[in-house]
């Protein structure tokens, strides 16, 4: 029987290389090569590669969405219909305070939202699109203009420039980090979802 350690290495070396090369130029070989287990580990716990990458995902961002849904509890406590800048920093500042993987997650949410398999969209589950649903929600209260197209475009920037910005940090070892990052960023987002609708 595989060891719980060996589960948690095989989650490491996957979150690592889907990162790297996305699902379809992962295999699970190389994954277990990495993780130092045999090919069968990965059927043992997980079944089969997407939902390994299942796995690897929910652990990356689970963090992330139980402090987005913190946040907004908050927010919606103290009044039904909370403004954008503050939307904004519920839903933007976990990805700079809850990355446990530092670097590494934000290198798998910046895959997740360019990789085309459709493996890297197909994992969420319910507690994923709960929060989503809620912020949506709030943000069209908020931003009554816009449409729900040019609105759900917004919310995939916030995680893109976000997850861009913590890798560039990590590989250029800026000196703009820790607060000062997170609030430059929050800064810039909150003007960027506060712009009037796109004219078409």
């Amino acid at each position: 029987m595989a060891s719980p350690g060996t589960r948690t290495q095989i989650l490491d070396a996957a979150e690592q290389l889907f990162a790297e090369r996305g699902f379809r130029g992962t295999s699970i070989r190389a994954i277990t090569n990495l993780a130092g287990a045999n090919l069968a580990a990965v059927g043992y716990h997980f079944g089969s590669k997407a939902e390994l990458l299942a796995a690897v995902a929910r652990r990356a961002i689970e963090p992330i969405n139980a402090a987005q849904s913190a946040g907004l509890d908050r927010l919606l406590a103290e009044t039904a219909d909370p403004p954008v800048a503050d939307l904004v920093e519920a839903f933007a500042g976990p990805l700079f305070d809850e990355m446990p993987g530092g670097a590494r997650t934000s290198r798998l949410i910046v895959t997740i939202l360019s990789d085309p398999a459709e493996e890297m969209r197909g994992w969420t589950g319910p507690a994923e699109d709960a929060v989503r649903d809620r912020y949506f929600a709030a943000f069209r209260r908020a931003l009554p203009g816009l449409s729900e197209r040019e609105l759900g475009f917004r919310l995939r920037g916030i995680l893109a420039v976000a997850a861009v910005d913590r890798v560039d940090a990590d590989n250029t070892r800026s000196p703009v980090t820790g607060e000062a990052a997170r609030h430059w960023a929050i800064t810039f987002l909150a003007a960027a979802m506060s712009a009037p609708p796109t004219r078409t």
